[in-house]
């Protein structure tokens, strides 16, 4: 497994309520929480991928700005974005990106 890899998982599981499952098989980790997924990471492909859910503007910008960026897939085009792993992007902004998927489908914070 590679840094990039690692690091895309430790990010997925750091988010507050993730839970890890393989509902696809051995050949997709899928972090949910509350019962929705905000990543996909794929496991049988080289290089590596992981798919998240993106405000539509937002991910049509990260399209247009990095070759590693494409629609999402198996997902929604216009509100999932897959991410190839690389090495392209730098580790801030797919954590950034990990963030912004969880934030997205996770319930509010209740104060």
């Amino acid at each position: 497994m590679s840094d990039e890899h690692t690091a895309v998982h430790d990010a997925c599981a750091r988010q507050r309520g993730a839970e890890l499952s393989y509902p696809f098989g051995e050949s997709a980790a899928v972090y949910k929480v509350a019962g929705k997924i905000f990543a996909v990471v794929g496991l049988d492909r080289t290089p590596q991928q992981i798919t998240l859910k993106c405000d539509p503007e937002h991910g049509e910008l990260l399209r247009r700005d990095h070759a590693a960026i494409t629609p999402g897939y198996h997902m929604n085009k216009r509100h999932w974005i897959t991410v190839t792993l690389d090495g392209s992007l730098a580790p801030g902004t797919l954590e950034e990106l990990i963030e912004d998927s969880f934030d997205l489908v996770a319930p509010p914070v209740k104060r």
